[in-house]
């Protein structure tokens, strides 16, 4: 067999190069579903829209087709687009969301249905992208928070991943106790979604947090091979650092995470970092806003 030529593997390592996107109009935290959500903290409508124009530029351009949707009305995180689902080829596994999200739930079956996508329901809760990350025809798949663990083996057989099933540390109470979310009833974590966690850079290279992760899971993830770039607690939580696009050749990422963005480039590959404010206090940032279509 003749070797690979560089334009072949550049072909190759290529990702992300078609998300949908949806709007803002609806964007509040009215109701606290995860830890950095304060529904005492008024939103700025108007900056969180000027915000994800900003990000919808920067994926252009990088080269990223974006399909674009109005926001689900009356949906406060409608914007996420991450959690409606995950795609492989033409099938879509559709999420099951916490309360107060299903109502985005049949506005999102519908837009996936008009891309020409064949849905999915999900049996179990299930975060959708945000919780389960493509890299290659592996599948990082959180548990626990947002996903519950029997998703993992109906995703690996409807879509054919071979999914690494990962827990994040849970957030936890002055005494030690893990805490129950008081609005949704699920359990909590600074990285309920793994995509705050962890990030594909290209199908050979990753970004993660080792301290994000439960002892079990850091010991999958070292030992996989495949190149890993290590995130800070601090950046990871405070920069959401992980929480980025990549099409492999450029990354989209926070401004606030200088030591991932040194350590992406010193691989030679470019950064693009829109400055992101309100939109994280809904506990999204770039990735968040985006569903990959062409995993």
């Amino acid at each position: 067999m003749a070797p690979l030529g560089r334009a072949t593997i550049l072909i190759m390592s290529l990702i992300n190069q078609h998300v949908l996107m949806s709007g803002t109009q609806y964007f509040t935290d009215d109701f606290a579903i995860n830890p950095y959500m304060d529904s005492s903290l008024a939103i700025d409508t108007e900056q969180a829209t000027a915000e994800h124009l900003a990000i919808r530029t920067a994926f252009e351009a990088a080269g990223i087709k974006v399909e674009q949707v109005p926001a689900p009305a009356n949906c406060q995180d409608g914007v996420y687009t991450a959690n409606w689902g995950l795609v492989r080829g033409e099938t879509v596994i559709l999420s099951s969301l916490p309360n107060k999200r299903q109502a985005e739930q049949p506005f999102a079956r519908k837009a996936l249905h008009d891309l020409g996508f064949k849905t999915i329901d999900a049996p179990f809760r299930f975060s959708g992208q945000g919780d389960a990350l493509p890299c290659g025809d592996l599948l990082f798949m959180g548990t626990t928070y947002r996903t519950d663990p029997r998703m993992h083996s109906f995703v690996a057989d409807k879509l054919g991943f071979r999914v690494v099933s990962l827990q994040t540390v849970p957030s936890r109470d002055q005494n030690g106790v893990p805490i129950t979310n008081q609005v949704t009833g699920w359990p909590d974590s600074f990285f309920y979604d793994i995509d705050l966690a962890l990030s594909v850079i290209r199908p050979d290279l990753i970004a993660w947090c080792p301290d994000a992760f439960v002892p079990e899971s850091q010991t999958k993830i070292r030992q996989l091979d495949i190149q890993k770039i290590e995130v800070s607690f601090e950046e990871a939580t405070k920069g959401f650092a992980c929480n980025l696009v990549s099409t492999g050749e450029a990354v989209i990422m926070s401004a606030q995470a200088p030591y991932l963005q040194a350590a992406i480039e010193a691989k030679g590959i470019k950064t693009i970092t829109p400055k992101i404010k309100e939109l994280a206090k809904g506990g999204g940032y770039i990735r968040c806003v985006s569903l990959t279509l062409d995993n």
